[in-house]
């Protein structure tokens, strides 16, 4: 089981949060789950990945898919909500192709990855540094890890002071294991297409956008009737380092005040501004994610 609050009331939303592959579910998720209302039963999953000492030689995305399921049925949930940041991302991607009959909602903050189809030029020289990455030994692993998932001139949030957390060590061949299976994974698009529940997209505005902005630009495509924000600061950077800033309400559960207009960005996906469901803006507040069928 994960990181979960119980409400004093009967809850109106059930959401599980999966976290990326750097932070545990505590560091993530902890002081958002504090933060949430009473109307919201929330429980925060680590990943399967990290479930043992290494990851299992079989491993592949559907080893996530049988965890959420397995966390969901557990807490006695038929149909939940569901939010997966970077690699928690890319396997809510795959519980959404597995189970879409689970799901009542998708929220994607920057996944990792989102299938092998049409990928773009950009895209693939990104996967080139990907298979130099893993290459490297493993004291130069993961601060370049960490360099190649923000944008260009973007410094690297500065490191704790202190020896590193026990967790820590997994992460290498935990992110090595996830490469490997994103690489052979069999997302169902056409599955995706056919997802009728809401789906919500955040982009960090300091994050690399030759990696997530064309994620971004593919997923638009997928799910022509989803939410999406850009926002002002940088996602990659607060998930894994567990700045407190995760901590707002505000910022990740969806609240807040929408803007009636979409600002301009380079990274608005193709057909974007015809797209109902595209809204860009600077705020640091997402939008509500908007139900399918509103115009």
């Amino acid at each position: 089981m994960g990181v979960h609050r119980t409400p004093d009331t009967k809850p109106r939303h059930r959401a599980l949060l999966l976290p990326g592959s750097v932070l545990p579910k505590h560091l993530a998720y902890g002081a958002l789950i504090s933060a949430l209302g009473t109307g919201v039963d929330a429980v925060a999953k680590d990943l399967e990945l990290y479930a043992a000492e290494v990851p299992p030689a079989d491993y592949s995305l559907d080893t996530e898919v049988a965890g959420v399921i397995r966390d969901a049925d557990g807490h006695g949930w038929e149909r939940f909500h569901l939010v997966g940041y970077s690699g928690g991302g890319a396997s809510a991607l795959a519980v959404a192709a597995r189970h879409p009959e689970r799901l009542l909602s998708l929220a994607l903050l920057e996944p990792a990855w989102a299938g092998n189809w049409n990928l773009s030029a950009k895209e693939e020289e990104v996967w080139k540094k990907y298979d130099d990455l893993m290459e490297l030994p493993p004291d130069q692993f993961m601060p370049a890890f960490m360099r190649l998932g923000l944008g260009p001139g973007v410094a690297p949030a500065p490191r704790p002071e202190g020896p590193p957390p026990p967790w820590m060590a997994k992460r290498p061949a935990g992110i090595r294991a996830f490469i490997r299976t994103f690489k052979t994974y069999p997302l169902d698009r056409g599955v995706l297409r056919g997802y009728q529940r809401p789906v919500y997209f955040a982009l960090g505005g300091l994050s690399n956008a030759d990696e997530y902005g064309e994620i971004a630009k593919r997923l638009a495509d997928v799910f022509p009737d989803s939410r999406w924000r850009s926002l002002s600061s940088d996602i990659t950077s607060i998930r894994r380092t567990g700045s407190s800033r995760t901590a707002s309400p505000s910022r990740c559960s969806g609240r807040g005040r929408e803007r009636k207009r979409p600002l301009q960005s380079d990274r608005v996906p193709p057909g974007g501004e015809k797209n109902p469901g595209w809204m860009l803006s600077g705020s640091r507040t997402p939008a509500p994610i908007r139900r399918p069928g509103r115009r």
